[in-house]
């Protein structure tokens, strides 16, 4: 019985792997003999690992080691090379469905900001749309200013209603309208009597400060040199008749 010499290529951290079986080994016992030879090889892993060739062809586990040898150019009749692998994990809802379904949230509450940019005629996007707004306020200023008109009034009646005050009607005269006192009409007082009078009780108030506060600095120097200042005179403060 011819005889074939195998070279296996281990994961990390184990290293190449060489064996000599029969020729017409199959495939799914090589890992019994790897691990007969190498007993660190991991027993619970046999069901995760495939044995696959240079050109990543996976063998058949029913495959004998002579009908490996057309599959692969670095094998000859003699001597076989494969690969050991273990299978990668992985499914339906892994870490990359979660990253795509988060990019897709992301993307959708982005929002396009376009302000910066210019049309045809060189102007910005924002300034039109600042533009438009102003434009939208003053077509809208005469709605506004009516209807501040119509709450004053009714804010006014609602007040004269408050104080009893009856709202004639569009027969009645206006001569009651004529006898109210107009609040907020400007008038100009001319009292100069009560002006001149104003100004000296201010301007008698100003030199009795100025006199005090000299009356004091003097007092303090005089303190310091040992020397008596003379006495400053009163201010005399005018009557200011009621």
């Amino acid at each position: 019985m011819s005889s074939t010499s195998l070279l296996v290529q281990a994961f990390s951290p184990f290293p190449s792997l060489t064996l000599t079986l029969p020729s017409d080994t199959p495939v799914a016992s090589l890992y019994a003999h790897l691990r007969g030879r190498y007993p660190s090889l991991p027993a619970n892993l046999a069901s995760s690992l495939t044995f696959s060739t240079h050109a990543g062809q996976i063998s058949h586990p029913d495959a004998t080691l002579a009908s490996l040898h057309s599959h692969d150019e670095i094998s000859t009749s003699s001597f076989v090379t494969l690969r050991l692998t273990p299978s990668l994990l992985g499914g339906k809802g892994g870490f990359g469905s979660q990253l795509r379904a988060a990019g897709g949230r992301m993307s959708s509450q982005k929002t396009n900001n376009n302000d910066s940019c210019r049309d045809l005629s060189g102007r910005r996007l924002s300034t039109l749309k600042e533009a438009k707004k102003i434009a939208e306020y003053l077509e809208s200023e005469p709605q506004r200013l009516a209807a501040k008109s119509e709450a004053q009034k009714a804010k006014l009646e609602a007040l004269e209603r408050k104080l009893g005050i009856e709202n004639p009607g569009p027969s009645a005269s206006g001569s009651k309208l004529s006898d109210l006192p107009v609040l907020d009409k400007k008038r100009r007082f001319d009292d100069t009597e009560y002006l001149e009078q104003s100004r000296e009780i201010v301007d008698n108030v100003k030199n009795a400060v100025s006199v005090a506060l000299l009356k004091k600095r003097k007092k303090n120097k005089t303190d310091g040199n040992g020397n008596e200042a003379p006495p400053a005179p009163e201010p005399a403060l005018s009557a200011v008749g009621a």
